[in-house]
């Protein structure tokens, strides 16, 4: 199921600008989005869990790795899709979540997720040691870093099942903050091509003293820093001319590619020049969940010109008090007096709200907005208040109208240019 990932370094000797965008997302109707799309374009979808997601102990969705790839099969029979055309993978897998703990402990519990990850069949797998456990120095140097992403390489060897495809590896730590960043933006840097060289044999060294030339020839992507990131209300787009030195490092090490991290939010013509400059893998997660947020609020509005107020969703009002019960996914990030944090609750680039969606009262009133919507039926003239851009496609004759379309086409068009860019769709 892998071989689209290990073609991509191939493709780019031989001159062919190819990517592979990355759903970086555990949310049901993003991920129906995600594969619906990827059936209408006949292209690969690549799906992926962070270790905070998804991990031996539950993670915020409540899923091991064997129950999330049960649970992105699932949609793919759905909506129709070949299960041999979905990959999955792991990102930023290793201490991340427990560097609470003292590092060995930490690493333990590490081993054991990659292995998980690795057994249950994932096809891509991101190795990531470089935050600083319980007693570590801060930061740790490249030989710690490189030293522990080996030894969870090897958990993740000794656990894959034998006779199935083997999974491909991503390295590197000099990415942007997962989920954007906490602080206003104050200028990105970029990662030199020095940097990410040493990063590159840092890790070949350590992969060699465990004995891991095997895998170490499965490594085909690296994350560096390409100078995108975005924060709760701004975004930094890539400048090519600020990372020109980076493509170079590709033509050194002919069987990599860069994996971009934080790509949301970026203009279609940045997507298109970051996979032309080799960053043939883009990660993508809260803008979706962005986009699924922007269409809820849209039909809410809908539902208050056209529903009578006893029997309305109030999804916007239950959302708030969701919030507000259980700040623990926003207060830590959302600064300010009383009215910023409200606008940064709802409507940061970061997207706290994609924590809540699985809350039994939020999702609740989501079924009722849905239901009253679709037996209030939407006029055209409301949808293009709201909708403009799928109102367009109702009267070309490509949507249906119905409150779910409107969502599921929503998230799509936060996908297109990544399909464009990556696929030329």
């Amino acid at each position: 199921m892998n071989d689209y990932l290990r073609q991509l370094p191939s493709l780019r000797r031989q001159g062919r600008i190819s990517g592979i965008y990355s759903a970086c997302t555990a949310h049901p109707l993003v991920l129906e989005a995600t594969l619906s799309k990827a059936l209408r374009d006949n292209t690969t979808a690549l799906i992926e869990a962070t270790s905070n997601q998804v991990n031996q102990f539950g993670g915020y969705t409540r899923m091991t790795p064997p129950d999330f790839k049960r649970f992105v099969l699932e949609i793919a029979d759905r909506v129709g899709f070949p299960r041999d055309h979905v990959l999955l993978g792991g990102d930023h897998l290793g201490p991340n979540t427990w560097q609470h703990l003292p590092a060995e402990e930490a690493m333990q519990h590490a081993e054991k997720l990659v292995a998980d990850y690795a057994r249950a069949g994932f096809s891509k797998i991101h190795l990531d040691a470089s935050m600083s456990c319980a007693g570590d120095p801060t930061p740790l140097t490249d030989e710690i870093v490189a030293g522990r992403a080996a030894r969870l390489c090897l958990a993740a060897e000794q656990a894959r099942p034998i006779g199935g495809s083997a999974p491909v590896y991503i390295m590197g730590t000099e990415v942007p903050t997962p989920g954007g960043a906490r602080e206003a933006l104050e200028g990105v840097k970029v990662t030199s091509r020095d940097a990410a060289a040493t990063t590159l044999e840092w890790h070949r060294q350590a992969f060699a003293k465990l004995n891991l030339e095997d895998a170490w020839q499965r490594v085909i992507g690296l994350v560096v820093q390409p100078g995108v990131e975005f924060d709760h209300l701004a975004v930094v787009d890539y400048q090519p001319d600020l990372a020109s030195d980076l493509p170079a490092l590709l033509d050194i090490h002919a069987g990599i590619v860069f994996e971009a991290h934080s790509t949301d939010y970026q203009t279609p013509s940045a997507l298109r020049n970051l996979v032309r400059d080799g960053f043939a893998i883009l990660k993508v997660g809260p803008a979706l969940t962005f986009a699924l947020r922007e269409a809820v609020f849209g039909l809410a509005a809908i539902e208050r010109t056209l529903v009578e107020e006893v029997v309305r969703s109030n999804i916007v009002e239950t959302l708030e008090r969701t919030m507000l019960a259980r700040p623990e996914y926003w207060q830590p990030y959302c600064h300010g007096d009383a009215a910023t944090q409200r606008l940064l609750r709802h409507y940061s680039y970061s997207d706290r709200v994609r924590y809540y969606w699985p809350a039994p009262e939020l999702e609740a009133a989501f079924q009722t907005l849905l239901r009253n919507l679709e037996q209030a039926s939407i006029p055209e003239p409301l949808l293009s208040q709201h909708f403009p851009g799928q109102y367009q496609k109702l009267r070309d004759g490509h949507l249906d109208g119905s409150p779910r379309s409107l969502l599921i086409d929503k998230i799509q068009e936060a996908l297109d240019p990544y399909s464009r860019a990556c696929f030329g769709q």
